[in-house]
């Protein structure tokens, strides 16, 4: 498969060129319909990533590439859930699924004359991550997982190609966590959608991706592959066998010696 999403020798610094140096000579390329998990130290540049991978920032050196175009503009192919859910308390889940389509030209100029269609279409995707009827609830009606399976919606809504996971499951409890992991699995399998994933947990990088990235401590820089061949599809029992323990572990090694 060829490379859907590339950075290539890439480096960036906040704070001018003297500014901080966050990621130097940063290679990494990802195919199409490929789910990647980029893992690492805190402050290696993970969220930095995922700023340059969506044309959030620019590098001050190497090139970024996406669908085969270099980025030089914010990605409109691409959708992103963060750690927190970021929902409007005085709009309706559907009316928050919506926003995004409110202002991304094409939606724009249609949503008006085409509304119910537009609703229709979040109510399906809600529907697919367990929350249909729900698409009438403001956000303090839901639970903390609801909100975040109504973030990850409003990424999806306008069908893009690529979608940048940052923490998104976080700040929740591990129940809930491992229920997400499980909804992410199968919009991937759904959808065929790409998808980098940057997360601070092993478990959860070793369950949903096909190749796991690991980050060098500041300025961050890809140190280790590693191609995670547990067969798909996964469910949350494979965590406890010893073939995925044993990644996990190693991964963690890999961590620590880039911490030193």
């Amino acid at each position: 498969m060829s490379a859907f999403v590339t950075l290539d020798g890439v480096s960036h610094t906040y704070g001018g060129s003297d500014g901080m140096l966050a990621v130097e000579g940063l290679d990494i390329a990802v195919a199409k319909g490929e789910f990647a998990a980029v893992v690492g130290p805190s402050g290696c540049g993970k969220s930095t990533l995922m700023k340059l991978a969506t044309g959030l920032q620019f590098p001050f050196k190497g090139t970024v590439t996406v669908a085969g175009q270099q980025v030089t503009q914010p990605v409109k192919i691409a959708g992103m859930a963060f750690q927190a859910p970021t929902l409007l308390p005085w709009r309706t889940t559907v009316e928050n699924l919506l926003l995004p389509l409110e202002i991304v030209p094409p939606h724009r100029q249609r949503i008006r004359r085409n509304k119910a269609e537009y609703v229709a279409r979040a109510e399906k995707l809600l529907a697919s991550v367990g929350l249909g009827g729900f698409g009438g609830k403001f956000p303090w009606e839901l639970s903390g997982g609801m909100q975040q399976r109504t973030s990850l919606c409003r990424a999806l809504i306008h069908e893009p190609q690529l979608l940048m996971l940052d923490e998104p499951f976080g700040a929740l409890d591990a129940f809930t966590r491992e229920e997400l992991w499980c909804v992410i699995r199968d919009l991937h399998a759904a959808t065929g959608i790409t998808v980098i994933l940057v997360t601070h947990d092993l478990r959860e990088a070793v369950f949903l991706a096909d190749r796991v990235f690991v980050m060098s401590s500041r300025p961050g820089r890809i140190v280790v592959e590693r191609r995670i061949e547990l067969p798909r599809p996964r469910d949350l029992d494979v965590t406890y066998t010893t073939g995925f323990q044993d990644i996990v572990h190693e991964l963690r090694g890999h961590i620590v010696k880039a911490r030193q």
